[in-house]
């Protein structure tokens, strides 16, 4: 796709960013001022391309592909600014635009290519879309673009409306269409097989997943880690689809008047949350706590964990705040921020949780981040300070790190983990407002 000028010289856009790095250095001090400054313009000038037709293609960062997941939470820290910069918010919109774009194009698909280039993961895949860079389905990549735009919308009604168009209409039915024909996998066509020894990197029994019994819940091939579901039924994901399907009701029924749609979208949600309910709160290891499962397959499988990866399970007040139970969420908090978790890592400078999509015993940045959101006031400056401390000297937030020696971590630039950095900067300078 022809692209044109990155936002990066807008004046109203460099002004926001300004403003906003000076208030986290009189809060947090210079060098994490500078951090945050650096990353809050590194993400809208080298990840953000404009095409001419208005859309914008976001990259992960090191990776020449978008993914719907991480090109909306690369954009958390700015929807704060939308209703006071409207530059900023036509950027954002343009996102949506593009990520609408995607999922009409292929809604099982979680990344994409800026156009029919062919590029791919693998290059064996069975999707050979020269438009799809991997063909991974995973239920946030679904509920992420559905969230944002309702975000946008609420924001800045009149920005938002030009986005509400046929094709988002007919995307918005083709979520709440997937998510129920998903809830009973077995009828589902989608496949995914790829020639590897990695596990995580292909599905079994020829590409269906292992077997899963029918729980209301809805169906993932693999976790917003890209790594493939030990069980079909993705905890942390259903509840954030239940949640984004009460976002996308209150679109269908207030901007299209689809009252079907809303309804459908409504009922699926309360579907969701019934079969985490029963099927996904479970008794926490050596413990009588009644806590969320990772996942579960319906079948008696259980996996009590948690990945850095959101949604996450700690991460649920901020993506399904209105569909979980707070009581259990807490004893989920409780668990996996404790050695129970066997993703929970310790090391000489600090703990926190890890994946098993990256090195044995590493701490994520983004689940740091997601540990000070939710936690106490004092929670989130301990944690912007540990996070800015394990930099490993580059300056830059980095995906995963040794928790005893930061110079040892995983890939030198992550966009997601500086957008992570900077919302978690920027809630510290909230706490600290009078």
């Amino acid at each position: 796709m022809a692209q044109q000028m990155t936002p990066r010289l807008d004046p109203a856009i460099d002004a926001t960013l300004r403003t906003a790095a000076d208030r986290v250095r009189r809060v947090a001090g210079e060098r994490i001022g500078t951090m945050v400054d650096d990353a809050l313009r590194r993400t809208l000038t080298d990840t953000m391309t404009v095409g001419a037709d208005g859309s914008t293609f976001v990259i992960t960062g090191d990776i020449p592909a978008m993914w719907l997941r991480d090109s909306t939470v690369q954009l958390t820290p700015y929807l704060r600014f939308l209703a006071d910069c409207p530059p900023l918010a036509t950027l954002v919109a343009g996102v949506v635009r593009r990520q609408f774009a995607c999922l009409d194009h292929d809604s099982y698909a979680n990344a994409f290519n800026d156009g029919p280039t062919g590029a791919r993961y693998d290059l064996d895949d069975i999707c050979a879309d020269p438009h799809v860079w991997e063909q991974k389905y995973e239920v946030d990549s679904l509920a992420y673009p559905v969230t944002l735009a309702h975000r946008l919308w609420r924001t800045d009604p009149g920005q938002a409306a030009s986005l509400f168009d046929e094709r988002a209409h007919r995307v918005l039915r083709v979520v709440v269409d997937q998510l129920r024909t998903e809830q009973r996998h077995d009828s589902s066509t989608y496949r995914f097989a790829r020639d590897t020894t990695i596990p995580t990197e292909t599905l079994a029994r020829g590409g269906r997943g292992t077997p899963v019994g029918a729980t209301g819940m809805t169906w993932s091939a693999f976790r917003p880690s890209d790594d493939a579901c030990t069980y079909g039924y993705n905890v942390p994901a259903n509840l954030f689809a239940a949640q984004a399907l009460l976002d996308l009701a209150e679109i269908a029924g207030e901007v299209y008047g689809d009252v079907v749609l809303a309804h459908d979208a409504r009922t699926l949600s309360r579907e969701l949350v019934d079969g985490v309910a029963t099927h996904g709160v479970v008794t926490a290891p050596g413990d009588e706590a009644q806590i969320y499962a990772y996942e579960v397959d319906g079948l008696g499988g259980v996996l009590c964990m948690d990945d850095a990866n959101t949604p996450s399970l700690l991460s649920l007040p901020l993506v399904a705040p209105d569909v979980i139970d707070a009581e259990v969420w807490q004893a989920t908090r409780r668990f996996v921020l404790s050695p129970a978790n066997p993703y929970f890592f310790t090391g000489t400078l600090v703990s926190g949780i890890g994946s098993p999509h990256t090195a044995p015993g590493f701490v994520w940045p983004i689940a740091l981040a997601v540990e000070g959101l939710t936690g106490t006031p004092d929670d989130r400056r301990r944690v912007l300070e540990l996070i800015a401390r394990a930099d490993g000297g580059t300056g830059q937030v980095h995906e995963s790190f040794d928790p005893s020696d930061p110079t040892r971590y995983s890939r030198p630039w992550f966009s997601w983990a500086d957008s992570m950095f900077c919302e978690l900067a920027l809630a510290v300078v909230d706490d600290a407002s009078p």
